[in-house]
């Protein structure tokens, strides 16, 4: 096993009425911006728990976060808060608005032009804001890490930065919060929440045992939970392990001491800038091509993982690799979600484009061993044509 530091400082508050929990989480005197998405988080009631659980304090709204939240939208979000003195921050949504919520909270107190904390992947942020969340779509995990990815209308870049001052103070869990979702949401959260387990567990091993099982209980779980799903989406049971598996995903747990890919989230990443797919949906085009592309390399976890999570154990070694590949695109496309660029009309001509979009990001040696070149990047989305 790797050596590794772990820390995580978020609060979880888990289960049905948790919103009211949010008087007990602030300061009487705190002044509260609330940033959301779209009209959902009205029409579900969950603005107006939030609005009565901040009872007398004073606060703020600030509504329109995109499902890729936008550097020029955000900036509006951090003139708001200088010009009304606004000193917290509450996230209610999914993770695009969380994303969105951890930028403002840099943004807010930094001197120079705040495009440069993203540019810098974080480093340039020293302050920020505190912050918490109330989580309405699982998937991503922002409610307990300190990631963000931003976009930028301007200029089509799609970056991501960490810094541990933006770890949510606390992060309210009710998956009935969930239950007004489009289907396509959940299941974008069940693809999303897959492949981040699989970004930590599918490299080479180190012996992390611990790990290894952690990602292979969550893999399974999400394998159990998809289709039951879509057959029994008011089931509360399966809405609350989605939602706790979204966050055990990526709060750093199951990626500690042991590497990291995140090739498919990098490419993913250019693949939505450019054609505004959505971000799940992106990454279950690239992932089982990534797979093809990168099973020698990715050999021995391959095998692990078809004989612990599909129970794949009959056939050589390439027979099972093969099953095992087949059984994830399976998984994805049972589940609705297309793993061909060709579904989104995306054809062989656009590959130079994006090849061309992670050069200029700097995107050239990704991979849990750095190898993954440009001509790689090529080779994956020319699987996944």
């Amino acid at each position: 096993m790797q050596n590794f530091e772990f820390y995580n400082p978020t609060r979880v508050l888990f289960g049905k009425g948790m919103i009211a929990r949010l008087d007990d989480q602030l300061s009487p005197e705190a002044r509260v911006l609330v940033l959301y998405g779209g009209a959902s988080a009205e029409r579900s009631g969950t603005l107006n728990e939030v609005r009565a659980a901040l009872g007398n304090r004073t606060f703020r709204e600030f509504g329109g976060i995109e499902a890729n939240p936008t550097y020029e939208t955000l900036m509006k979000a951090v003139a708001m808060v200088r010009e009304e003195k606004l000193d917290f921050l509450l996230a209610v949504g999914g993770g695009s608005v969380m994303d969105g919520t951890k930028f403002v909270a840099a943004a807010v107190p930094y001197e120079g032009e705040p495009w440069d904390i993203l540019v810098s992947k974080g480093e340039a942020a020293k302050k920020a804001l505190p912050l918490g969340t109330v989580v309405t779509l699982p998937a991503t995990g922002s409610e307990m890490n300190c990631l963000s990815v931003i976009s930028r209308q301007s200029t089509g870049d799609k970056l991501l930065f960490s810094n541990p001052l933006v770890y949510p103070r606390f992060s309210v869990l009710d998956p009935m919060r969930t239950m007004s979702l489009p289907m396509k949401q959940v299941i974008n959260g069940v693809v999303d929440s897959f492949v981040h387990v699989m970004e930590q567990y599918m490299t080479y091993p180190v012996d992390g045992m611990a790990q290894d099982r952690f990602s292979e209980g969550l893999l399974s779980s999400l394998v159990e939970i998809g289709p039951r799903i879509v057959a029994t989406p008011d089931d509360y049971d399966l809405r609350s392990n989605l939602m706790w598996v979204a966050t055990l995903a990526l709060n750093g747990l199951i990626g500690a001491g042991v590497p990291h890919d995140w090739t498919t989230h990098m490419i993913g990443h250019e693949i939505t800038a450019k054609y505004h797919i959505d971000h799940a949906r992106t990454l279950a085009m690239v992932f089982p091509a990534l797979l093809k592309v990168r099973r020698t390399e990715k050999r021995a976890k391959l095998l692990q993982y078809a004989a612990r999570v599909w129970n794949l154990t009959e056939g050589t070694e390439d027979e099972r690799i093969d099953a095992v590949i087949r059984k994830t695109e399976e998984f994805f496309e049972n589940l609705g979600v297309p793993t061909r660029l060709s579904a989104y009309d995306i054809g062989a001509e656009s590959i130079n484009d994006l090849v061309g979009q992670l050069e200029d990001h700097g995107m050239t040696h990704l991979g849990e061993n750095g190898d993954v070149t440009l001509d790689v990047s090529r080779q994956i989305l020319e699987a996944a044509a």
